[in-house]
C-alpha cells in the first residue's frame, strides 16, 4: 500500500514561522514534522510514500530528497498553487496507482498504529479515523453509526483526524476537475449518501498541529 502526506497547504495560522519554511518542515523536538511522519510509515512497513508539495515545496524536495535516508521511495506531486485536500489528492492520482493508499494530513500527529491500516480490509470507498473533538472543533465533522460515517446535521459528532485509507475509485467521478482546488468534504459527502464510507473512534493522542502553540505542545510530547 502506498502512502500519501499532505503537504502543500500554506500555514497561514502558523505565521511568521511558515513565512520562509513551509509548515511541514517546522522543527520538533530536533526534527521536522513531515520527516516524524515518515519514520512512522517507514516502521509500519510502507515503501512508496507521494508528498503534495506547493508552497516552498522546493525547501520540502531539497530536505528529504528520494526518501533514501528512511529506506523509502518519495515522489512529488507538484501544484503551482494549493490545490486543497481533495483537488490535492485527485492531482496526484497517476502516482497514486489503482489500490487503497493512506492518507495523512502533515499537519497533524496521531499515535495511531499505522500498520494496523496498511493491513485493512477496505469495505466500501474510504475509511476514516475519527477522534474526540478539540476544545477549538467542539462539534465535530461527522457522525460514527455502526461502523459507517455520516454527516452530523445539526448533532454533534467525532472529528476526523486527517488520517484515512482511500480508494482511488472515491475519486473517479472528480477526475475532470483535475487542477481545480476543492476540499475532501466535497468528495466524502456523496460517497457517505451511497454508505461508501466506513471509520472507527480512535481515542489515543492526537493533535491539530495547526499553531505555533500546538506546534510546542507536540513538541514537548518528544523531549
Amino acid at each position: 500500500m502506498k502512502a500519501m502526506i499532505l503537504a502543500a497547504g500554506l500555514g497561514t495560522r502558523m505565521r511568521p514561522l511558515t513565512d520562509n519554511c513551509p509548515k511541514p518542515l517546522l522543527d520538533v523536538a530536533g526534527k521536522p514534522l513531515i520527516v516524524r511522519h515518515i519514520e512512522r510509515l517507514a516502521a509500519a512497513g510502507f515503501q512508496e510514500i507521494i508528498i503534495n508539495i506547493a508552497h516552498l515545496g522546493h525547501m520540502i524536495e531539497d530536505a528529504l530528497g528520494d526518501g533514501h535516508l528512511w529506506g523509502v521511495r518519495i515522489q512529488y506531486s507538484r501544484e503551482s498553487r494549493p490545490l486543497e485536500t481533495a483537488g490535492g489528492i485527485v492531482n496526484a492520482l497517476p502516482l497514486l496507482g489503482d489500490d487503497a493508499f493512506l492518507l495523512i494530513n502533515g499537519d497533524i500527529w496521531c499515535d495511531y498504529p499505522l500498520i494496523h491500516l496498511r493491513s485493512l480490509p477496505l469495505s466500501g470507498l474510504a475509511h476514516l479515523v475519527l477522534v474526540n473533538n478539540p476544545d477549538h472543533h467542539s462539534s465535530g465533522d461527522f457522525l460514527l453509526q455502526a461502523g459507517t460515517v455520516h454527516p452530523r446535521g445539526e448533532q454533534t459528532g467525532l472529528t476526523f483526524s486527517g488520517l484515512s485509507v482511500m480508494h482511488p475509485g472515491l475519486f473517479q467521478n472528480w477526475r475532470a476537475r483535475t487542477g481545480e482546488a476543492f476540499p475532501l468534504r466535497d468528495v466524502l459527502l456523496p460517497a457517505m449518501a451511497d454508505d461508501q464510507v466506513r471509520g472507527e473512534h480512535y481515542t489515543g493522542y492526537w493533535l491539530d498541529v495547526g499553531t505555533p502553540q500546538r506546534l510546542q505542545q507536540l513538541a514537548e510530547k518528544f523531549v
